[in-house]
C-alpha cells in the first residue's frame, strides 16, 4: 500500500515533468539546501548558464516572498531574521522551457495590493520592466516591503513570458488566501 501511494505521486510528478518539489516551512537553511539541489538538477538537465542563473534568481525571490509574507509562520510575525514560514515550490519543464511555481497563504486583505502590482507587471514590456527595476534600486524601500521591493520585478525580468498568478480561497482559514505565482524561463 505504501509503495502504491508513493508510485501514484511519482507518476503524477513525472507526467507533469516536475524535477523538484518542496512543501513545508522555508528558512534560510532550507533555501540554501534547495538552492544546492536546484543547481545540481540544472546541471544534470543540461540547462545553459544564463538559464540556470535566471532560474536561480527567480527561485531566490519566490523563497524570499514566502519567508517574508506567508501568513503561516513558526516564528513571530515581527521577527526580522531566521523566519520560518509555510509555502511550496516546484520546478519542472514544459517543452523547451522551465517553469517555477510557488504558493503560500497570505492574509486576504493583502490580495488587492498584490493583484494590482502583478497586473501592472503583466502589461509591461521587457524594457519597461528593466527600467522599473533600475528605478526601484534607487528608490526608497516601500512601506509594505520587508526587502527592497524588487521581488516581482526580478521574477518578471527573468521570465520569458508574463508572470501568471492566482488567488484561491483557503479551505481552512476564512481570512486567508492561497497566493500562487508562476514564472516560465
Amino acid at each position: 500500500m505504501l509503495y502504491e501511494e508513493f508510485d501514484e505521486l511519482w507518476q503524477v510528478a513525472q507526467k507533469r515533468q516536475v524535477i523538484f518539489f518542496y512543501a513545508g516551512y522555508f528558512s534560510q537553511p532550507v533555501v540554501a539546501a534547495i538552492s544546492e539541489t536546484i543547481r545540481a538538477r540544472m546541471d544534470s538537465a543540461g540547462a545553459a548558464g544564463p538559464t540556470r542563473r535566471r532560474i536561480f534568481s527567480a527561485f531566490v525571490e519566490m523563497s524570499q516572498n514566502i519567508m517574508h509574507y506567508s501568513s503561516e509562520a513558526l516564528t513571530p510575525a515581527d521577527q526580522r531574521d531566521a523566519q520560518m514560514r509555510r509555502g511550496s515550490f516546484c520546478i519542472g519543464t514544459s517543452g523547451d522551457h522551465f517553469f517555477l511555481l510557488c504558493a503560500n497563504p497570505v492574509s486576504t486583505d493583502r490580495v488587492p495590493g498584490l493583484r494590482s502590482r502583478l497586473e501592472g507587471l503583466r502589461t509591461m514590456t521587457v524594457d519597461e520592466i528593466k527600467a522599473a527595476y533600475k528605478q526601484a534600486l534607487r528608490a526608497e524601500v516601500p512601506v509594505d516591503s520587508k526587502g527592497a521591493g524588487l521581488g516581482f520585478l526580478t521574477m518578471a525580468r527573468e521570465a520569458s513570458e508574463p508572470l501568471e498568478f492566482e488567488f484561491a480561497p483557503s479551505p481552512n482559514e476564512p481570512d486567508t488566501t492561497i497566493f500562487c505565482i508562476k514564472a516560465i524561463i
